[in-house]
């Protein structure tokens, strides 16, 4: 419970929004980090949004609580209200805003936007999810990941805004903990973040870019994390630059802490310690089921003796096929499993982190896999695809993102046989920004692996899908030079899965 007192401090301390520059009054802008929403429901939808007048300094805000209203209207300008609301935003949660209108219109879109002391927020559009079972034409959605600032600019995003989505799918890596890579056309601010408010400014770093607001602004989101979130190719508790498990744990409460504060989730997601539930399902008409999941928080640690550094290059041993090896851990295998039975949309969506096809990345009659994806645990990707094999799910489609390449492939029971009979369809969107694999790596993979249909590397961008009644249509967008901030994004390629037939064919 927030006093009376203390709310009124907050408001009195907050009400000008304003400082003194040169001798004069100049406005302090509180909604620098823009708005968003996320997860849809037929008669609900989440609303966010952070007051950071000075974001990249731990936001500028005092440590009182301020009340922020909101209003969701049915037009642009907002002559004809559906909801409105006051939610007190607490320096506990870094003031961000996480309201949750309730008892909306399926299927429908409406404006949002915030005001405190003075001060409105950009206006931001979203759309509730049909209603369960309802006669559903069609679905856009558009999925993206791996966003590394230093690596580029945001182009792929201003594209994604001015385009007809129904909704945004990120599948991790929003931000990045730490430096890597070559020809840098930005930087980050301080170290490697490992406390909250470190992370915080990391992710307000991410937030101030316009093109990422503005692909906020104009849809629904979901997400989920990988590990730059958290700690690069993090395990569990286990993390290669953290050796002792209780300092990791504490960098990963901080970490998960910051995700939900900065994404526009409900107040019931807000994590415990290091513990919090991202994985969720979403359906959407009679259309589409969708399962989001979470491949970092309960996963086993490497194999091959590979964790004290990290995933290691890539190579083999017998740990790695071990039966018990989990990825998703047994709680969340469980759920997936259920969640595939009752599936009643005419398309089933996997949406989570990597590559999920085996990926023999060395020439020659040797394997060798990279561990930190479903190749180090290909026991717990056996039990995820003969789930699917056993419930028969609709036209089962995974999508993913991780390996900052685009990737179309064939999801087999048995990657060792070309004649086994392919289960789902999956497609992997390269990186936003982060730098690809070499034109070797991408040459290697698809020699080796017959169930791959396409792989590119040397592009950044997202992946458009238009689903109805018929077919799936994926649209690979690639930016043409991700270090121009005004570069075009164009379609590299197209593919198309029919309904009724695994298995994506070129467009």
């Amino acid at each position: 419970m927030i006093s009376r007192r203390r709310l009124l401090a907050g408001a009195a301390a907050l009400a000008p929004f304003a400082i003194l520059r040169g001798g004069r009054a100049a406005a302090r802008e509180p909604f620098t980090l823009g708005v968003a929403s996320g997860c849809p429901r037929p008669d609900r939808v989440v609303l966010w949004t952070r007051l950071a007048p000075e974001p990249l300094e731990g936001g500028g805000m005092p440590d009182a609580p301020v009340a922020v209203e909101w209003e969701l209207a049915e037009d642009e300008r907002f002559a004809r209200i559906a909801a409105r609301g006051t939610f007190t935003a607490v320096p506990e949660a870094g003031h961000t805003v996480h309201a949750e209108p309730a008892g909306l219109a399926p299927g429908r879109w409406y404006w949002y936007r915030f005001r405190t002391g003075g001060a409105i927020s950009p206006v931001g559009r979203t759309r509730t999810a049909p209603a369960e079972g309802a006669a559903t034409t069609s679905f856009r959605f558009a999925f993206a990941s791996c966003q590394m600032y230093e690596h580029g600019y945001y182009a792929a995003y201003r594209h994604m805004a001015a385009q007809d989505h129904d909704l945004v799918v990120h599948l991790g890596d929003y931000i990045y903990e730490m430096s890597w890579g070559r020809r840098h056309v930005r930087k980050h601010l301080g170290a490697i973040p490992t406390e909250l408010w470190e992370f915080r400014d990391r992710y307000a770093l991410y937030k101030s870019d316009a093109d990422l607001q503005a692909a906020h602004h104009a849809f629904p989101w979901l997400a989920v994390w990988d590990d730059h979130e958290v700690a690069n190719d993090y395990a569990g508790d286990h993390s290669p630059r953290t050796s002792d498990p209780g300092q990791f744990l504490r960098i990963r409460a901080a970490a998960y802490r910051a995700f939900w504060e900065h994404m526009p989730l409900p107040m019931a997601a807000a994590p415990r310690g290091p513990d919090m539930r991202i994985y969720d399902r979403y359906r959407f008409g009679d259309l589409v089921d969708m399962m989001l999941l979470d491949d970092r928080q309960y996963r086993a640690a490497h194999a091959c003796g590979t964790g004290p550094v990290g995933a290691g290059p890539a190579t083999d041993c017998p740990e790695r096929i071990a039966p018990g090896r989990t990825m998703l851990g047994a709680a969340q295998e469980a759920w997936l499993d259920g969640a595939l039975r009752q599936a009643r949309g005419r398309w089933t969506v996997v949406a989570q982190q990597t590559l999920m096809a085996e990926l023999d990345r060395r020439a020659g009659p040797e394997r060798a896999y990279w561990l930190d994806g479903w190749d180090g645990y290909p026991a717990a990707r056996g039990r995820l695809l003969s789930a699917i094999a056993a419930h028969r799910p609709s036209n089962p489609v995974v999508i993913g993102g991780d390996v900052h390449a685009f990737w179309v492939a064939d999801l087999k029971r048995d990657f060792a046989d070309p004649a086994s009979p392919t289960i789902a369809s999956e497609l992997v969107g390269s990186s936003i920004t982060s730098q690809g694999p070499s034109e070797n790596a991408i040459r290697t993979g698809l020699a080796e692996n017959p169930h791959i249909r396409y792989a590119r590397g040397d592009k950044r961008g997202y992946v458009a899908m238009t689903l109805d009644a018929k077919a799936c249509r994926a649209e690979l967008m690639g930016v043409d030079d991700a270090f121009d901030a005004a570069s075009a994004v164009r379609p590299i390629a197209a593919f198309t899965i029919e309904d009724g037939v695994p298995g994506a064919k070129p467009a």
